[in-house]
């Protein structure tokens, strides 16, 4: 049995069909390319003739060489009443001009007599003759056996007469599709084993995440003789998703002994995963394995006493090897440890056995108790252990704010802040309007920094969450605000919480400008030594 297994991507095509997830031609593009370069061996581009998106991708990747991927383009069978030579879907296939080409056919007959409406010796015939004709071409054909499992289940005799009908044809890999994601693990290494035994045509594997068992029932494919796994970067699909690559692929190479990329290049899986889903503009998963920011995040104090002594007390494997790393969070179950790590890891001199350590742990705990949460605000636990060693940063103090809310018969609303705030000694007044309090009060500071530190303008809201504490107080509830703060490609969390919403962002917010001035390095400027001229106004 090959030890190498052939990785089939196709996010492009199969990932795209999941809720709120869309590619630009330029995207799947950039995409490709990203794939190639991580070494996948086959991406599944799309069903050329069926939309201008993917026209326009097929178009584009004529014109670039790929060095470890081959393109596919993606059908079906030909349509029952049409000739194959005449059927606009596989003379799609080949103008696409891809050196592989996907098509699939039908296995359950439930499908052949309700979908179809068609004899089972003609679907019989469809697949075959959609094979033979693409071969014609000099195409490697790889065939998806669509709703096999479940066809299996029905009548394995028909199910495997049409694998036979395919490998008879000249398909070149024969996929096994559990099209329902409803298949379990030990059924797909049953039926994987008898189809093994019926065909000689290398088998590969495809499946859906509907019983949460797409990565599990890919890799029990693998082990009962599949060489070729399909699936989608960051597990991407229709309904509740396909299989998810970025599981897969470390599974299989770091604990199951097969290669599917160099080592070299799993390194980057983390950063294909981001990649996709910004360029998707979808949230990354935190808690996905490996690749997720939690993946490799310790909470509880023994635990993390355990693993600074050894990691494999509580990681599977070096985060390293897929590029994660691992995370100290601090909170209400954090000890000692937890804030030693994280004080180094920022670079601040905190001994595990002072009194400083046992000092923040307790007001930690404290704060935690409160309502605070600093596992989303490393900024703010960052700050709070620089008050709480006198090292914090002074970069302006507050001397009052008041915000004013209009709301006029028609229903429009305004808001208004004020604020004065003291920078190196100097008092400066401030105001402006917003979309709502928080949006004015946040105008209002920037304005009044502004003068002080120009290079605040570069810094950016990047996300506002508020979460109510203890709802059975109603209006009157404690509430946590959780702001994301951005410079470019880096982003900071903050934290703030009380029973005044409006207090509490002020809280995360200054936390975070905060933050960013003692990153910059920032000196204010005095504005008693600048031009009027160059005094900004209003």
């Amino acid at each position: 049995m090959s030890k190498t297994i052939q990785i089939f991507d196709t996010t492009l095509r199969d990932g795209t069909q999941g809720e709120k997830v869309s590619f630009s031609a330029e995207d799947k593009f950039r995409i490709a390319k990203r794939l190639d370069e991580f070494g996948v061996h086959y991406i599944e581009g799309g069903w050329p003739g069926s939309n201008p998106k993917d026209m326009a991708f097929f178009s584009k990747t004529k014109t670039h060489t790929f060095r470890n991927a081959k393109i596919v383009a993606f059908g079906s069978t030909y349509r029952a009443g049409n000739s194959p030579d005449e059927d606009p879907n596989l003379n799609a296939l080949i103008e696409a001009e891809t050196p592989t080409v996907s098509i699939f056919g039908k296995s359950w007959l439930l499908h052949v007599s309700k979908a179809l409406h068609i004899k089972p010796e003609e679907n019989l015939a469809l697949i075959s003759g959609s094979i033979e004709y693409l071969k014609r071409f000099d195409k490697e054909v790889i065939y998806d056996a669509e709703h096999f499992f479940d066809g299996y289940k029905d009548n394995p005799e028909y199910a495997i007469s049409t694998l036979k009908a395919a490998e008879k044809a000249g398909a070149d890999i024969l996929v096994l599709c559990d099209t329902n994601g409803g298949t379990l693990t030990h059924e797909i290494s049953e039926i994987v084993t008898e189809v093994a035994q019926e065909v000689n045509t290398p088998l590969g594997i495809h499946t859906h995440n509907d019983c949460e068992l797409a990565v599990a029932n890919s890799l029990a494919a693998i082990e009962a003789g599949a060489i070729h796994v399909q699936g989608t970067v960051n597990g991407y699909g229709e309904r509740c998703g396909n299989a998810n690559l970025c599981s897969i692929i470390p599974t299989l190479q770091l604990k199951m002994g097969y290669t599917c990329v160099s080592s070299d290049k799993l390194k980057h899986l983390i950063t294909l995963s981001k990649f996709v889903s910004e360029l998707g503009n979808l949230s990354p998963d935190h808690k996905q394995p490996f690749v997720g920011r939690s993946a490799f995040a310790h909470k509880g104090g023994i635990h993390v006493s355990a693993v600074i002594k050894n990691e494999q007390t509580y990681e599977h494997i070096h985060p390293e090897l897929v590029g994660n790393k691992r995370r100290v969070l601090v909170s209400d179950l954090s000890g000692k440890s937890n804030v030693c790590y994280k004080s180094d890891e920022l670079g601040l001199d905190v001994d595990k056995y002072s009194k400083e350590s046992s000092e923040i742990v307790q007001q930690l705990k404290e704060l935690e108790n409160q309502g605070y949460q600093f596992e989303a605000a490393e900024a703010s636990f960052e700050l709070l252990v620089k008050q709480m060693t006198n090292s914090a940063p002074d970069f302006f103090s507050l001397e009052g704010f008041r915000i004013i809310m209009e709301r006029d018969a028609s229903g429009k609303s305004r808001s208004e802040a004020t604020i004065r705030v003291k920078v190196n000694g100097q008092i400066e007044h401030s105001a402006a309007e917003g979309n709502g309090p928080v949006h004015a009060l946040d105008a209002a500071l920037r304005k009044a920094l502004r003068e002080f530190y120009p290079e605040i303008t570069s810094m950016k809201l990047q996300d506002y969450k508020v979460r109510v504490l203890n709802e059975k107080d109603g209006t009157g509830a404690r509430v946590r605000v959780l702001i994301d703060s951005s410079k470019d490609a880096a982003t900071w969390g903050t934290v703030g919480v009380s029973e005044n919403i409006i207090d509490a962002s002020w809280q995360a917010l200054t936390d975070g400008i905060t933050y960013y001035l003692m990153n910059q390095n920032s000196k204010p400027k005095n504005l008693n030594s600048l031009n009027e001229s160059e005094i900004l106004i209003g």
